[in-house]
Parts: C-alpha cells; structure tokens; sequence
C-alpha cells in the first residue's frame, strides 16, 4: 500500500484532459468518504483545487447539474481559461457569489456523479471510493442527524435512480479502499492506460 505521495505524484504524469488541465474525478455513494480522500489527495499534489459537486447540485436538482458544470466550469477550463461557478447555499436555498477555478496541472472534482457519462470525456482519471451502499448512506444519515431524515429519504432513491442510469464504476479506473491506515488503490473494472499508471504491481 503507496502513501499518497506516490499516487500524486503519477496523477501528475498523466496527459491533460480538459485544457490544460488533468480533472481527476472521485465518485462513490453517499457518505462512503470522498470528501475526505480528496482533501487528503488534494493535499498531497500541493493543494490541488476541488469541486464539490455539492455545491452545483440543489434541493430541486440533485442530479441535474450537468449542464450548470459544463458551462461554468469544464467548458472555460478546456479553453484554458479562469472557471466561475456559483455554489449553492443548502441552507438558504439560493446560489452564492461566484468563485474562480484557475486552470491547474490536476484538479479534483468529488461527489456522486462526477464519473458519469457527460463528464469522462473531460477526465483524465476515474476513482471510485469502495464502501457497500447501504452502510455508506447510514454513515451519512448519522453524520448529518436525524433533522436531515427526510432529505436522505429523497437523496437514496435519487442515488438508485441515478446509477442505475448511469453507472461510474464500470468505468472507473481505480478503486480506493479505506484502510485502518491510509488506504488501497486497486485496479478498476475499466482496463485503461490511466489504471496501469495509477495502480503498481504489488497493489494487484
């Protein structure tokens, strides 16, 4: 099992994929850890930017923020241009002002979805965080406490609905497992030249 260091460090290496940019994306279900593991990852490729797909989605468009991504953030990126986007605000229910996203040799882009089918044109890499669904949506319900009951009630079948639809993890290139320590990188179900780069020999 590689620390971090080494994976950013071969992330780096990768071609560009969007731009100028290598978009790295981190899927996997509700509460499986994503968050964590891109801030840790961001940290090691020197601060890399994240885009919280939380802050595109909405109360009303859990999923439908294909579009809003495209045009604020992936098209301008591809042009090697500065990104503006206007997170969401989940407590006031509205739109906050924009922020900037400058190009960068590697970019994270984390939440449920950012390997979907609209987006992997864009990517130079697929991570999925392993974690069983139901075990990953209870870690998030008691996370967020039970005043946010009734939205993970919404959430979960929007989640079904959405991979069954449009699965990332047939397409992924590494699969991330936690570990008591760190964590494990191992193959993906998709044989891509990105996935012999990221995943050594001895990780199988």
């Amino acid at each position: 099992m590689n620390d971090l260091a080494d994976h950013a460090r071969r992330l780096r290496s990768l071609p560009p994929s969007c731009g100028p940019v290598r978009l790295i994306a981190v899927d996997g279900h509700a509460g499986s850890g994503k968050s964590t593991f891109a801030g840790r990852l961001a940290a090691a490729l020197g601060d890399a930017p994240v885009l919280h797909l939380d802050d595109l989605a909405t109360h009303e468009e859990l999923f439908a923020w294909t579009d809003r991504l495209m045009e604020q953030v992936l098209e301008p990126l591809s042009r090697g241009e500065t990104a503006y986007y206007a997170p969401y605000d989940w407590t006031a229910r509205r739109f906050g002002p924009p922020r900037t996203l400058d190009p960068a040799p590697v970019m994270l882009i984390e939440g449920v979805g950012a390997g979907r089918t609209a987006m992997r044109p864009f990517l130079a890499g697929l991570l999925w965080i392993e974690g069983d669904r139901e075990a990953s949506w209870e870690r998030g319900r008691d996370r967020d406490g039970p005043g946010l009951s009734e939205f993970w009630d919404g959430w979960t079948a929007a989640e079904r609905r959405h991979f069954a639809e449009d699965p990332s993890l047939p397409f992924t290139d590494a699969v991330i497992r936690r570990m008591r320590t760190g964590y494990r990188w191992l193959k993906g179900p998709h044989p891509t030249a990105v996935a012999s780069q990221l995943i050594t020999e001895s990780e199988g």
